[in-house]
């Protein structure tokens, strides 16, 4: 049966790197509690973090009446979520093309068949699809799918979703784009937990294209887990100003309660030692922390996911492309490798694959 190889993966930051700013901003929402900031720096400093970027350009002074240049982020009247939309729908299509063109494409662009898009930090239609498919130049008659508010794992199921077209169409080029404008969603608060889990949160996009051509990333297996009694652990939900995530402490543990108990069905009951590449969906330090403790890994096993999240943070979606990219331009033929991403559910999915030339 034909197999499923992603060729080529391009990914693209904004500009404004934010990390340490967004870092100030939080901290000075706990002026009236020096004790509180003591603890939530010292927490944030463990995050594995140096770097995030954000489409928002910053204000100069993250104490000042607006976080960003534009004044849109005006303490006390951040902007609702029809103009976070808005927002969404004018920057989104323009990272993601940026994407694109690192796949230097060329001619091929006129070849795509499918186009794949997943994203959860954005609503609008016509939407990113349809500015991909203007701003790239592809075939108006594009198979569009939008694959949209799964959260972190969204990418694993649009590789799915690429090898399923791929396998049933042996001559279909399919173009995969993440794009996540994580920072958008930035509020006023000064609960700790949901300070610390926007200390996460970067932008970025990533863009894969996925043919039968035996080069690359060969898609082998997907498996979905779905962990028992964990739904409140971790949810998305729009609200008036914005989405709102909740990311609860307990995460870490229910990931690695999951996997240890499920690993045999990941693997497909092949044995760890058989994995040669960890691409792990960075979801922060304690996430990768879990996931290593679950499965008895190296030290240096993930090495390559906890580099994408010193390097960008959690770019939802597009994370775990961004960490299959390094390890595409890294390869050696014959490497077997599994690749998981987490979300609400809680919600794990995960890949087997392995490296060609």
């Amino acid at each position: 049966m034909t197999g499923a190889y992603i060729n080529r993966i391009g990914t693209a930051v904004p500009a404004n790197e934010v990390h340490a700013y967004f870092l100030k901003f939080a901290t000075s929402q706990l002026n009236d509690d020096p004790r509180r900031q003591v603890v939530f720096n010292r927490m944030a400093d463990r995050g594995g973090i140096d770097r995030r970027f954000s489409y928002i350009t910053p204000a100069d002074d993250p104490n000042g009446d607006s976080v960003d240049m534009d004044g849109v982020f005006a303490r006390g009247a951040f902007p609702g979520t029809a103009e976070r939309m808005a927002m969404y729908s004018a920057n989104a299509h323009l990272l993601a093309i940026r994407a694109i063109e690192q796949l230097e494409l060329g001619d091929r662009k006129a070849k795509i068949t499918h186009l794949i898009v997943t994203t959860c930090t954005g609503f609008s239609a016509p939407g990113v699809d349809l500015e991909i498919v203007a701003g790239c130049g592809l075939s108006p008659s594009v198979e569009r799918t939008m694959i949209g508010f799964m959260g972190c794992y969204a990418a694993i199921n649009g590789l799915k979703l690429a090898r399923h077209i791929v396998r049933s169409e042996p001559d279909a080029q399919v173009l995969m784009v993440s794009v996540e404008l994580c920072t958008l969603h930035l509020r006023e608060t000064r609960d700790m937990e949901k300070l610390l889990s926007f200390c996460l949160w970067g932008d970025g996009s990533a863009a894969a294209l996925i043919t039968a051509e035996p080069s690359g990333i060969r898609l082998d297996s997907f498996t979905s887990l779905l962990a028992v009694d964990t739904r409140d652990l971790m949810s998305w939900s729009v609200r008036n100003d914005g989405f709102d995530m909740v990311l609860s402490g307990r995460v870490p543990n229910a990931i690695e309660d999951t996997l240890r108990h499920n690993v045999g069905t990941v693997l497909k009951n092949g044995a760890i030692d058989d994995i040669d590449l960890w691409a792990v969906h960075p979801g922060g330090r304690s996430v990768l922390d879990a996931v290593e403790r679950a499965l008895h890994l190296q030290p240096d096993a993930l090495a390559t996911s906890r580099a994408v999240l010193r390097e960008t943070g959690n770019m939802s979606s597009a994370t775990v492309m961004f960490v299959l990219q390094k390890m595409l331009a890294a390869r050696s033929s014959g490497q077997k490798g599994c690749a998981m991403a987490f979300g609400p559910g809680l919600t794990a999915e995960t890949a087997l694959f392995e490296t060609v030339q």
